[in-house]
């Protein structure tokens, strides 16, 4: 089966005379600015010459950062430009390291694109009594809707937007942020539910 080619926008090198493909792509990690502070943050978009970040804390133009992203590794680089949610960094890898990023990504990208049985979620459902509260590490307590429940994970509606990474008890179950999105937040269950467990009727 050819492989599923995504839309793709690009990032030009001038000194290479090359575009590098640019794909939406979402991996976790941390970063870490020239304070030495390190933070929680995702990819939203990435190329083999930068990345674009949703970050907690904006790195200034022309500050150094490193970023370690779970799934592929180590990056550093420049910040070329801050955006509403974080930055831009740009990157100047070794042509070995680069072009098996331009690998990664493109394998990224076909993946979603063709949803891999390997990489599809658990069936979410929306429960009949969606209230439930959230618990923030400092002992705020927020009034939150769930949108959605799986055996792994919940999508909340809520304006809270703890960073990601943070340790969270949804009801009575702990978990972790693992995504913003318009309107809510994604959270991971620290211990998965077994199948059956979860249905219309889940209070969390």
């Amino acid at each position: 089966m050819a492989a599923i080619q995504p839309e793709l926008n690009y990032l030009y090198d001038l000194r290479e005379n090359r575009r590098f493909q640019r794909v939406p792509v979402t991996l976790f990690g941390r970063y870490m600015l020239e304070s030495r502070r390190e933070y929680p943050c995702q990819t939203v978009e990435m190329s083999p010459g930068d990345m674009t970040l949703f970050a907690p804390v904006k790195a200034e133009i022309g500050e150094k950062v490193v970023v370690y992203l779970d799934e592929i590794g180590r990056f550093a680089g420049v910040t070329t430009r801050q955006t509403n949610s974080g930055f831009i960094l740009t990157m100047n890898l070794p042509p070995m390291k680069r072009d098996k990023l331009a690998d990664q990504l493109t394998w990224f990208a076909n993946r979603h694109a063709i949803s891999l049985p390997e990489d599809r979620r658990h069936d979410r459902v929306v429960p009949l009594m969606p209230r439930t509260l959230l618990r923030l590490p400092d002992g705020q307590e927020i009034i939150a809707k769930i949108k959605d429940i799986s055996l792994s994970g919940v999508g909340l509606e809520t304006d809270a937007r703890p960073p990601l990474g943070t340790a969270v008890i949804i009801g009575s179950t702990p978990a972790k942020i693992v995504r913003h999105f318009e309107g809510g937040i994604g959270a991971e269950f620290d211990k998965p539910f077994n199948p059956g467990d979860i249905d219309e009727a889940t209070r969390l």
